[in-house]
């Protein structure tokens, strides 16, 4: 006997399933499944070749199917739920934009224009995501989105969802972000800005680019053909981009001159952006105290614009409209604060040393501008106006030394201290790291990338 022959003989009794070869059991178990499958369906299982003068057994079996009421009355009891995920556009009202996100609720709609949390998604700009979950008959189960104020708050989760009792209620809290590192460059063309809209580079990276570089670089002269690079913080939330940080590090190519700049948080806790070389591109006094302005007057003899007698103009003039910020040219404690004769609304502030600088004809001053009040460099202390003597609105700016003025275009003054030695050796690692994403910037660097993948 064959070792198949006397497997079949052992399993006589079950040759069906067992007593064939690898392809006949194959075929065994397909008849199975049609058997399974079919209302009275008939079993045949194929003898292995060497057994073809065995008898075939039939099998028949009855499967009963479940009743078709039965399976819809199991679906009918399944509710359905969704979540939808849409975008504020100008111009959405609550109702508008709860109708997109499939809503159709008045108690949440009575919930969120009373609730004190809540109520901030009537108040979201354009662009914002908002997500909600509804039920099948739009019953509000649960609504997501974020808020962010600014760079100085944090990003804040705004929820809104249903108690154990099914009660709305709300919930503020700090959203936790997903951190990248963006880069990007552009070119000149007519100005900063349009440059970075053309790049795709939000309005408060372009700021702070002036803020890197203004006391290096004049904004309001740059040439068609100057170039930057930039490096940033973006922070994200569900795939959707909720703020940008920090500038890192930018270059910026102004009149065939290169600026580089990084920034760096030192040991002491304090940051600030630095050259690659660790020196400090703070300067003790910013050039204009305006943000984009022109001199409308500068430091020399002049006709008095109303007493029409030429004398010493003592400054240098600022034009711009009312109410555009003054900035503190740099770090000190206000001296005074008040009206002083035909300078108007006047503040003088106390630097280092020997050094002031004084802002007239201010429209206002701004809150908490007062004699002794320390400024920081940037910080806005008052409001252009036309206050005092003033034939229009504009800012007069004095640089002053030993209480004499002097032209703050031409002075020359300290820079601020280098790093210290103890924190060169960290601030090499993080220059170093720039400025391999800045190679990657570069226009040679992307044309012999690009021809390296064409081959």
């Amino acid at each position: 006997m064959r070792p198949t022959d006397k497997f079949l003989h052992l399993a006589s009794g079950s040759r069906l399933l067992f007593g064939t070869t690898r392809l006949s059991r194959l075929v065994s178990v397909s008849a199975l499944f049609f058997a399974v499958c079919a209302f009275g369906a008939v079993g045949v299982a194929p003898m292995a070749p060497d057994a073809a003068d065995l008898p075939v057994k039939k099998i028949t079996q009855q499967l009963d199917l479940p009743k078709i009421d039965d399976q819809i009355a199991a679906i009918e009891e399944h509710e359905h739920h969704f979540i939808r995920e849409e975008t504020v556009h100008r111009g959405d009202t609550l109702g508008v934009l709860l109708l997109r996100l499939g809503v159709d609720d008045d108690e949440a709609v009575n919930f969120i224009k009373s609730d004190n949390i809540a109520r901030n998604i009537m108040q979201l700009r354009a662009d914002k995501t908002v997500r909600a979950k509804t039920n099948d008959e739009g019953e509000l189960e649960w609504l997501q989105t974020t808020l962010t104020d600014n760079n100085d708050k944090p990003t804040r989760n705004i929820v809104i969802s249903r108690d154990a009792s099914g009660k709305l209620v709300s919930a503020d809290t700090s959203a936790v972000l997903e951190r990248r590192i963006e880069m990007a460059s552009g070119n000149i063309r007519s100005s900063l800005f349009a440059a970075t809209d053309e790049a795709g580079i939000a309005d408060n990276i372009s700021s702070q680019i002036v803020g890197m570089f203004e006391t290096n670089i004049d904004f309001r002269k740059l040439q068609r053909g100057d170039q930057f690079n930039v490096v940033y913080e973006s922070f994200w939330q569900n795939g959707e981009l909720i703020k940008t940080g920090r500038v890192l590090a930018g270059e910026f190519t102004n009149a065939g001159k290169l600026y580089q700049s990084v920034w760096f948080d030192d040991a002491g806790g304090q940051g600030g952006y630095y050259s690659f070389d660790g020196k400090s591109l703070k300067k003790a006094f910013l050039k204009s105290p305006l943000e984009f302005t022109r001199v409308s007057s500068g430091f020399s003899m002049r006709m008095h614009p109303i007493s029409g007698q030429w004398k010493q103009h003592k400054g240098v003039d600022f034009a711009a409209v009312t109410g555009t910020p003054i900035r503190a040219s740099g770090d000190g404690v206000v001296e005074s604060a008040g009206v002083s004769g035909g300078y108007g609304n006047l503040v003088v502030i106390k630097h280092w040393s020997n050094y002031s600088t004084a802002y007239a004809h201010m429209s206002r001053f701004a809150p908490g501008i007062h004699k002794g009040s320390k400024v920081s460099q940037g910080e806005v202390i008052g409001y252009v106006g036309t206050t005092g003597w003033s034939t229009g609105p504009h800012l007069h700016y004095e640089f002053r030394v030993n209480n004499e003025p002097r032209d703050p275009m031409s002075v020359s003054v300290p820079d601020a201290p280098p790093l210290a030695s103890a924190d060169m050796s960290r601030f090499k690692m993080v220059a170093a790291d720039m400025t391999h994403r800045f190679a990657l910037l570069r226009p040679e660097r992307q044309t012999e990338t690009m021809r390296l993948a064409s081959r």
